[in-house]
């Protein structure tokens, strides 16, 4: 028998939710327990669940896929009210998807020396793990923080120094990129978010934050790569300089 749904069809039941989402009805309920969703639609014993709790499930998706515990997540959803609609669940995730990292993956040795494309020893795991490549687990099991991350830090073991000096240098650039990043937020939020908000979240603006967002990311990077290449130019340019040698 057809599930009931609305006129315009959005409205599921709880198989047809987890069918439409890849979220088990059994973490659905899980979740609704945490007050993670608001309660579904009663119709007689029936619960029917809408578009707002299918938008408001990818969110919760997209704050696991970034590392948030299930603690931060509940922190997180606290700032959006149950009656949020999809379109503010989507500016929501706007905010946080541009600058999400690769997906992470978890592998056990086996699979890591497969994405590796080698047998990597002990010390190996543990300079890539000091690079950022990766984040030892329980159990033999690894997080890798993308393919690109594991094909830097398998090249900057090719290169022969020491992870201890790549290990420092992360440092400085992982110190470094985190007040930028700051600084950045903190424009973002007194010069668009807050304004949006004292606004009182007028519906009309939310596509355009969620596009604003989308382009930050590229724009950034590039200007950060661009920057950063002009900056050890004119550092080579002022050490040479003042030594006198360029051989020095």
């Amino acid at each position: 028998m057809a599930a009931p749904t609305t006129p315009d069809g959005d409205l599921l039941t709880v198989d047809q939710l987890a069918e439409r989402t890849g979220v088990s009805v059994r973490t659905i309920r899980f979740y609704a327990g945490k007050g993670l969703l608001p309660a579904p639609r009663m119709r007689g014993r029936t619960g029917l669940y809408d578009t707002t709790h299918r938008a408001r499930l990818e969110l919760i998706g997209e704050l696991s896929a970034l590392g948030f515990t299930l603690a931060a997540i509940e922190r997180q959803l606290e700032r959006v009210p149950h009656e949020a609609g999809p379109e503010e669940l989507s500016l929501q995730l706007a905010l946080l998807t541009p600058w999400a990292p690769e997906a992470p993956d978890d592998v056990d040795r086996a699979g890591l020396h497969r994405r590796a494309g080698r047998t990597l020893d002990d010390d190996g795991v543990r300079a890539l793990e000091a690079l950022g490549s990766l984040t030892a687990l329980d159990g033999d099991r690894y997080r890798l923080h993308g393919p690109t991350a594991l094909a830097s830090g398998l090249d900057t073991l090719d290169a022969g120094l020491s992870p201890e000096v790549w290990s420092r240098a992360s440092d400085i650039i992982e110190r470094h990129t985190t007040a930028l990043a700051e600084d950045l937020m903190t424009l973002f939020q007194d010069e668009i978010l807050q304004p949006y908000r004292d606004r009182g979240r007028p519906a009309h603006e939310r596509q355009k934050i969620a596009a604003v967002m989308a382009r930050l990311k590229p724009v950034t990077v590039h200007g950060v790569v661009t920057a950063f290449g002009r900056a050890v130019n004119r550092s080579i340019r002022d050490r040479v300089a003042h030594r006198g040698d360029p051989a020095s």
